[in-house]
């Protein structure tokens, strides 16, 4: 028979003294394979969901942090100074980017600051139970909940550095000698009659603050025995109020009332480098005036010898 012939079982003949090798069988649980001999091949192993969890809640964690120190963080509202802007118990978002670029608080806006000393004075410690105090502790440290330690305002800013502001008998408040109208002001209340003031002028860096709810606002008005005389440095504002987040059926952005808007309110502040430039300006002008003056009647004298001399 020809040898690679194949018998009558289909075998191969073989020649005498060769051997037919066995068929090559991967080894049960070897690579690439299961425990059942299953090609597994390009199968990642997933990880168990108790396994991830701890590591989505430090992703979630941290990620609340950084956005509390730079981006947002929620405060509550613990009294009704701002009536009926803000009621008591609302949760406000303060955004706390934009200081980080050196913006600083404009009038009209709703701001959080440190107390600037003195004005809230002895707070008595509440105790609230160890649990609480921890949840406590947990939420404000990822800036859902305002620390208990912590002692900040919220108030709107009427005027900043630079700006005159005054407020006699009921009013009106004027800022730079011109009147606001104040809509934002609670039902019934007159801007300034429980507390007149000014004129005074507010120091560069800080800003004047008043409660919407005047009659019952211990704002700057109230404060101007302690040091800034009554006025807050810009240092001490964590940021501006832009939204109120909670309760849902309250939800509303905290825009700057068009007020603050109208002409001439800022003169105050552009007018002073408008005359420091004229100011300045005027020695040049003259002292170029003088020395043209000096260049052109040399070249007259000469013209005129010229043509005497011809």
């Amino acid at each position: 028979m020809a040898v690679g012939a194949r018998s009558g079982h289909g075998e191969p003949e073989r020649r005498p003294g060769e051997l037919l090798e066995p068929p090559v069988v991967p080894p049960s649980g070897g690579p690439g394979s299961d425990e059942e001999g299953n090609d597994v091949r390009g199968q990642r192993k997933q990880r168990s969901f108790w396994k991830e969890l701890p590591i989505l809640v430090g992703i979630a964690l941290l990620l609340a942090l950084l956005i509390k120190t730079f981006l947002l963080q929620a405060f509550s509202i613990p009294s009704d100074s701002m009536q009926d802007t803000l009621q008591r118990g609302d949760r406000v978002l303060v955004d706390k980017l934009t200081p980080w670029f050196g913006s600083e608080p404009e009038r009209g806006e709703v701001v959080v600051f440190h107390d600037p000393g003195g004005w809230l004075g002895e707070t008595p410690a509440v105790d609230s139970g160890p649990v609480a105090e921890g949840v406590q502790k947990v939420l404000s440290f990822i800036g859902l909940m305002p620390s208990a330690e912590e002692k900040d305002l919220i108030k709107r800013v009427i005027a900043i550095g630079g700006d005159t502001v005054e407020c006699k008998g009921n009013g009106p408040v004027k800022v730079n000698g011109k009147a606001l109208e104040e809509p934002y002001l609670y039902p019934g209340n007159t801007p300034c009659g429980d507390k007149p003031f000014g004129p005074l002028t507010v120091p560069e860096g800080r800003i004047w603050v008043m409660g919407d709810h005047r009659q019952n606002s211990l704002d700057s008005r109230w404060h101007q025995d302690l040091p800034g005389n009554g006025t807050v440095s810009t240092d001490e504002v964590v940021g501006r109020a832009v939204v109120v987040a909670w309760p849902v059926n309250r939800w509303s952005a905290l825009s700057v009332p068009a007020t603050f808007d109208q002409p001439g309110l800022g003169a105050a502040t552009t007018a002073a480098p408008a005359a420091l430039g004229v100011a300045g300006a005027v020695p040049i002008v003259l002292w170029r005036r003088r020395r043209q003056a000096g260049t052109v009647l040399p070249a007259q004298k000469s013209i005129k010898k010229a043509v005497q001399d011809g």
